[in-house]
């Protein structure tokens, strides 16, 4: 929710509807959003019923979430320096 919001989306909306408009906005990677929608189960299930997770289940959340932040973060401002220095011309593929 918190990347959408910080991206464009509007506030006030349900986790599915974030999931949607990360996708539909390309700030998930291909077949990513299947990754979302299992973070949002694990994370559900964690919230609303007094059950522990396995350390696989943790370490997969981790790495998919961290694989996300680098996706829609470091990447893009890896990307922004390098137009700013430009090392690469705008819009080539």
């Amino acid at each position: 929710m918190n990347i959408a919001v910080r991206k464009g989306a509007d506030k006030g909306k349900r986790y599915v509807e974030y999931v949607d408009w990360l996708a539909s906005n390309g700030f998930i990677p291909p077949d990513g959003k299947a990754w979302v929608n299992e973070i949002r189960k694990l994370g559900n299930d964690a919230n609303h019923e007094i059950e522990m997770k396995t350390e696989h289940d943790s370490e997969d959340a981790l790495a998919f979430i961290e694989a996300l932040l680098s996706f829609v973060y470091e990447l893009s401002a890896r990307m922004q320096r390098r137009k700013s220095r430009g090392s690469i011309s705008v819009g080539t593929p």
